[in-house]
């Protein structure tokens, strides 16, 4: 059933939305997740149903932490919405039902972290649907709105929609349209940059693209496994070393394809991972024992930015470098900078590349799109079915 199709006028509907925000010491750091949710919040108030917000923050493992309290969400989406946001401070309880219940059209509450119950997140299956089951006696409708929480089998993801009759929010359904997009057809030349932390992440997603892309580009501390595969020293780079011969496999899976896979050939090294590090610039098969790799270099961002302006559709997952230091930032900027002047379809994956944008001075509306899921963008690249998808029958 399609959303805008359903006649929620006079109902309780039961909304999950991807409210998962930073914070630094109690403050939003970047409200992204929270603004790409009001469309379909405003939607379901303007034709008269009203809303119970479920959403998570970080991982409490089922445990009641102060410090991921979603309080502070709660007032920035008050201020959003310029309407009080009634919010019980807790996820069940008769309190809770009972502010549910006298919800009139218009009226929104959100509950408390939905991570607090233990058995949102639980392997045990009648553990969940228990849960679901209270939440289903919330509301009448189901709207799965969370695409950052779609590749979760969780109580509120995967097992209420099956009590409730249900829609796809307008973020998720938004989300499905532009990954198929990266999936189905694409518009060619079509490029692919990765980056991050480990290649462990992506080692899924970078198999599965190899199939379907023109041009892939690899950065960020993941490098490091594809420069080791390649005999080069890393110094104290971060590396998996167990993954090597699989990162071999992939080099090679790249050229039987034809694949244009481009790696750094210079990068910004420093002794220690500190915002005071000293920067210095070296070839990618020169790093000292006694340095790191940060960032890539600047003939290596220029490489990658040529690569990306020349395609018509070019996704990008993880940043390039340590972008939260400014010495080590400028691969990250060059590539968002790129990104933004893309005459076809660019995609930024959510999670760490949403912030870097951000956090650079990029807008939003600078790029054709930012995911608000990243680790659900990428299981949905890599191939695999999204227990939150298939449970709303997308």
């Amino acid at each position: 059933m399609q959303l805008k199709e359903s006649n929620l006028a006079g109902k309780r509907v039961f909304l999950r939305c991807d409210l998962n925000v930073p914070l630094k010491n109690g403050v939003i750091t970047d409200d992204g997740r929270i603004k790409a949710s009001l469309p379909t919040i405003k939607y379901l108030l303007s034709v008269g149903a009203s809303v119970v917000i479920a959403a998570h923050l970080g991982r409490p493992k089922g445990e009641v932490k102060a410090e991921l309290s979603l309080a502070p969400v709660a007032h920035r989406l008050s201020e959003l919405l310029a309407q009080p946001v009634l919010f019980p401070g807790s996820v069940q309880g008769v309190d809770v039902s009972s502010a549910a219940k006298n919800l009139v059209a218009g009226e929104l509450l959100l509950l408390e972290n939905i991570r607090f119950s233990p058995a949102e997140t639980s392997k045990d299956e009648s553990d969940r649907q228990a849960f679901a089951e209270y939440l289903a006696s919330l509301a009448d409708f189901y709207v799965g709105d969370g695409f950052g929480a779609v590749h979760r089998k969780h109580a509120s993801v995967y097992d209420l929609p099956k009590i409730l009759p249900h829609a796809a929010g307008l973020l998720v359904s938004a989300e499905v349209d532009v990954l198929k997009k990266l999936t189905i057809d694409p518009v060619r030349p079509y490029g692919v940059v990765l980056g991050g932390a480990k290649v462990s992440d992506k080692i899924g997603v970078i198999s599965n693209l190899l199939n379907k892309v023109d041009v892939m580009a690899i950065g960020g501390g993941m490098v490091f496994t594809f420069l080791a595969a390649q005999g080069h020293q890393i110094g104290k780079s971060l590396v998996e070393d167990d993954l090597i011969p699989t990162v071999r496999e992939l080099i090679e899976k790249a050229k039987q394809q034809g694949v244009k896979l481009i790696l750094p050939t210079d990068i910004v090294i420093a002794p220690e991972f500190s915002i005071d590090s000293p920067p210095t610039l070296v070839t990618a098969d020169a790093i000292p024992a006694d340095q790191m790799g940060l960032d890539i270099g600047p003939d290596s961002a220029k490489a990658f930015a040529a690569a990306i302006t020349s395609c018509e559709t070019v996704f990008w997952n993880g940043p390039m470098g340590v972008f939260e230091f400014p010495n080590f930032a400028h691969g990250t900027k060059v590539v968002a900078q790129a990104l933004s002047q893309v005459s076809g379809i660019s995609v930024v994956g959510g999670g760490d590349s949403a912030a870097a944008v951000r956090a650079l001075g990029f807008a939003d509306i600078d790029f054709g799109y930012i995911s608000t899921g990243g680790g659900a963008s990428l299981e949905y690249l890599e191939g695999k079915e999204l227990p939150g998808l298939k449970a709303l029958d997308l």
